[in-house]
């Protein structure tokens, strides 16, 4: 609630990307987004989010309606960086996943230098090349 539709249309790219692992054999639904940053530039949108997962009881392979969460099981962590182009329906110029459990992305970014964040992906949009 309260997502822009970039934002939303971040979201779902990103679950239909982790659905397609080979390793990943339950659905999985979103649990919570947060560490939301959507910033415009001349070049284009750029969004970048944390997706918290939950597993499901539904297998990959036979998705069904109405699948519970399972308590205690894997929540893994998606940090998703996307920029998006400027037209009426924006494209996808460039993205980024990195997904794995959620205590593996803290490590990473409590094993930053100095006090910026630096997040993968950041260079090569901050270059953005003009198309």
């Amino acid at each position: 609630a309260g997502q822009s539709p970039l934002q939303r249309r971040v979201v779902r790219d990103v679950l239909e990307y982790f659905h397609g692992r080979s390793n990943v054999h339950f659905l999985f639904k979103e649990r919570e987004v947060d560490g939301v940053i959507e910033r415009e530039a001349p070049s284009g949108t750029f969004v970048q989010l944390r997706l918290g997962l939950a597993q499901t009881a539904c297998r990959k392979r036979a998705p069904q309606r109405h699948c519970r969460v399972l308590e205690g099981r894997r929540k893994p962590t998606c940090l998703a960086c996307y920029k998006f182009d400027t037209s009426d329906v924006p494209k996808v110029l460039d993205k980024y996943h990195n997904c794995g459990p959620s205590h593996h992305l803290a490590a990473k970014e409590a094993g930053k230098g100095g006090d910026t964040l630096y997040l993968p992906g950041m260079f090569a949009f901050s270059r953005g090349l003009p198309a």
